[in-house]
């Protein structure tokens, strides 16, 4: 089995354009690296990420550095720049997204239409929900760039604005009437019914435990047509 390549990254400058640059890892890696502090840079046929603009040396240094440690705290094999290199192993802690993250584990749980309702009200709740929060930092960033000074930043201040406004509240609208009618139906979901870990005594298979009927069926796809069969329609 040849072997992935998402655990491993390189950080050093680049031999030609002398930018402190961090190559591969997975999804997880680049969230370490944007938390620390390097900048995303996502091409067709590259991605990589990169120091700020305008550091010292000294705090592009600081920077490799601790990523070096976070990413190898949790556990990516990290090939670096000999300065760069560290037995720091800073703490992981969950971050924010992970509580989100959760949810869908929890609708993937769902056993009724009840469980997967109550998941959807943390998305949808109007007061603390997670997209009236998500709506309402969207307008904190907005007010942020009214103040910012670049010509551009009230651009962008309403552009955020208008995401909230409309996006977010057309998701939050939509998730809500789906909330409500969940909760309305009342419904066992067919395939996830909550195993009772018992057996009846009439179980032709000595050595289940679990009375669970089998995973439905999945429907066969169907055949191609024939080689030549478009042409003799003709």
């Amino acid at each position: 089995m040849p072997r992935s390549t998402d655990r491993f990254l390189d950080i050093r400058r680049d031999p030609h354009s002398g930018e402190l640059l961090a190559r591969g890892g997975d999804a997880e890696a680049h969230s370490i690296l944007q938390r620390t502090g390097f900048v995303g840079v996502f091409r067709l046929h590259e991605s990589y990420h990169r120091a700020p603009a305008s550091l010292t040396e000294d705090e592009e240094s600081r920077l490799a550095t601790e990523a070096v440690g976070r990413l190898r705290a949790v556990g990516y094999h990290v090939d670096c720049e000999e300065r760069f290199d560290t037995e720091s192993r800073p703490a992981a802690y969950p971050a924010l997204g992970v509580s989100v993250s959760h949810l869908a584990e929890r609708l993937r749980e769902a056993t009724d239409t009840a469980e997967a309702a109550d998941v959807l009200t943390e998305l949808t709740a109007p007061h603390d929900g997670i997209l009236a929060g998500f709506s309402e930092a969207l307008g904190a960033l907005a007010e942020f760039f009214d103040g910012l000074g670049d010509a551009s930043d009230p651009y962008t201040a309403g552009r955020l604005r208008y995401l909230a406004d409309e996006y977010v509240r057309i998701i939050h609208s939509d998730l809500a009437h789906t909330r409500e009618r969940l909760a309305d139906r009342h419904a066992p979901h067919p395939g996830r019914r909550a195993c009772a870990e018992q057996v009846s005594d009439h179980e032709p298979e000595r050595s289940a435990v679990c009375a669970c009927p089998p995973p439905p069926r999945a429907l066969p796809a169907p055949a191609p047509p024939p080689v030549g069969a478009a042409r003799l329609r003709r």
